[in-house]
């Protein structure tokens, strides 16, 4: 991977994550083209929003990858809460008789949970050897 340092003459950071969504219930929501390609546009727009670069995104029948590069200022807590919100009230407005199929009982699309994992540019032997080697 070729990762550029983000920042100013004060400070640098490169802060990466994958994430996963997965559709509640584990709907195959995602396997029908006009929803996985609205899922990826609506996720582009809202990052784009708040300064949040989606590197990767990919979708499978019931979920959805990102790996993002976000700046300091956004906490990736506030970013998934975001992100699955707008995502969700959008994807409605867009797809309202078919979600009403699969969820008649409220307005939902992702489950309450999510997994996220920092992404580095140096493994961990690397940098523990980098740390060890100071002084």
């Amino acid at each position: 991977m070729n990762n550029q340092w983000k920042g100013t003459n004060r400070h640098k950071y490169l802060l990466q994550f994958h994430l996963i969504f997965v559709c509640k219930y584990r709907k195959h929501l995602l396997a029908r083209k006009n929803v996985a390609d609205s899922m990826k546009s609506l996720s582009r727009q809202l990052c784009e929003k708040h300064g949040v670069l989606i590197k990767y995104v990919e979708v499978d029948k019931d979920h959805i990858h990102y790996m993002i590069e976000i700046p300091p200022t956004v906490a990736i807590s506030d970013l998934v809460r975001n992100l699955k919100s707008y995502t969700t009230y959008h994807i409605w407005k867009l797809y309202p008789y078919l979600l009403e199929k699969e969820f008649w009982k409220e307005h939902t699309f992702w489950t309450d949970g999510y997994f996220c994992c920092s992404v580095g540019n140096v493994s961990e032997r690397m940098l523990k050897e980098y740390i060890e080697n100071q002084g």
